[in-house]
């Protein structure tokens, strides 16, 4: 059998280390890892994504790379995240069908799908509509990937395809306040509160209302659907890796569980004053839930836990 050699795009951040640490139990005879990050490759310039593939040769990608960020920095940054992210997935998708790629598993995400929608979304419905103003940029730059997966399918007969992911925390998220994501970034807020101890006292702030609705999917259990999608699932059209409907919850609720974790005793205050941006983006499972009916995610408490555990123990390395 010969060996499939797989490269990660994205490979140093939070997804890339989940898969990582994941295949290092589960490694098969027959599959070569690569994870490379922005140190090994710009991958927004075609010349630096050709000699990464070059150097590597890869008969398979998961292709994670993106510009990314939280509600805050897209609202202001839309054109940087729409122009950033065309070029990095161009270079890659083309440079994967130049080099005789096996198979491409690209990552998108829940935003990208239209605001005005019935819930819950299944991923049919991704182009039917525009998606919320705060990240129009990223979002139809993400679509764009399900428009090119289909264009190498039908003209190359290419293998191409994409996962939808709901929002993703754990071990090595970026914790930047003005960046990160809603969980990253509430953890590094509260840990700069308590730092000094006792929090009787002390107040957590957190931005908006707090009602929104999300699904959340810790890292480690991504990275086992995301190698399972490498390994198994055969079909352009994309698929959603999300937990299920019952397991969305408010950001109130996430405020409060990320203080349990850190065994605030202070205050939780809702600046009300802040955007929420979108209020719901409920996604089906369905269709993973056809192919995997008895996967277990990690409950949310104990993902928050081991998220918490692991910042405190990595805060002079994390990505603050």
């Amino acid at each position: 059998m010969s060996e499939k050699v797989i490269l990660v795009t994205g490979g140093t951040g939070l997804v890339g280390k989940a898969i990582e640490k994941i295949v290092e139990s589960e490694k098969r005879p027959d599959e070569k890892w690569i994870f490379v990050g922005s140190k090994d490759a710009n991958l927004c310039d075609k010349e630096s994504t050709i000699a990464l593939f070059n150097e590597h040769k890869p008969t398979h990608v998961i292709h994670l790379a993106a510009m990314v960020g939280g509600l805050f920095h897209n609202m202001s940054h839309n054109l940087d995240f729409l122009r950033n992210n065309i070029m990095i997935n161009d270079n890659v998708l083309q440079t994967a069908h130049q080099t005789n790629v096996v198979k491409v598993v690209s990552c998108l995400s829940t935003c990208i799908f239209p605001d005005k929608i019935e819930y819950p979304i299944y991923e049919n419905q991704m182009h039917q509509g525009p998606p919320h103003p705060s990240n129009y940029g990223y979002s139809y730059a993400k679509r764009l990937i399900d428009i090119a997966n289909h264009g190498y399918h039908d003209q190359y007969g290419r293998m191409y395809t994409s996962v939808i992911p709901c929002n993703v925390f754990g071990p090595h998220d970026n914790f930047n306040m003005e960046s990160g994501h809603v969980i990253p970034g509430l953890i590094h807020r509260l840990y700069d509160v308590v730092k000094d101890g006792s929090t009787e006292d002390q107040v957590f702030t957190v931005l908006g209302t707090g009602q929104p609705l999300r699904q959340f999917i810790y890292s480690p259990d991504l990275a086992k659907l995301i190698i399972w999608v490498l390994r198994n699932y055969n079909s352009v059209e994309p698929i959603t890796l999300s937990v299920d409907e019952t397991q969305e919850v408010t950001i109130g609720h996430v405020a409060e569980t990320i203080a349990k974790a850190f065994n605030f005793r202070g205050k939780i205050v809702f600046d009300t004053s802040a955007a929420d941006g979108q209020y719901k983006k409920t996604a089906t499972n369905k269709k993973l839930r056809s192919h995997l009916p008895d996967f277990e995610f990690t409950p949310f408490e104990d993902a928050i836990k081991e998220t918490v555990t692991w910042y405190q123990e990595n805060y002079h390395h994390a990505r603050n």
